[in-house]
């Protein structure tokens, strides 16, 4: 069974830190690429960022761009997602993204609130 379990959203002032996580189970996880997205209210949703299964490179929004670092834990069949300098408009749903040849799956999505 396939699952990606998003964790660590939470609320945080403008210019904090969180730190995202995305545990996976139920399939190859280090061939997947796997990604970021959110959505906010009212709004589509979104790529924040990306990391290959292939070779670990990495893809970014322009939005988020040195300020949200992704990163992979293969053995741990884990994704991170690393947001400093946070923004209110940085408040969204945050949800993770396993693909390969064609297949994806997605986590239920964790919150993550900038706000004073």
């Amino acid at each position: 069974q396939v699952q990606l379990v998003e964790s660590g959203g939470g609320l945080v002032q403008p210019g904090g830190s969180l730190r995202l996580s995305c545990a996976a189970s139920g399939f190859f996880f280090s061939t997947y690429a796997m990604s970021w997205y959110r959505q906010a209210p009212g709004k589509e949703r979104e790529l924040v960022a990306g990391v290959s299964g292939v070779d670990g490179s990495t893809d970014y929004a322009d939005s988020v761009k040195g300020r949200f670092t992704i990163s992979r834990d293969n053995a741990k069949n884990t994704v991170y997602l690393q947001m400093n300098s946070l923004k209110p408009e940085d408040t969204a749903v945050y949800y993770c993204k396993a693909a390969f040849s064609g297949r994806f799956y997605w986590g239920k999505g964790t919150l993550v609130t900038v706000s004073s």
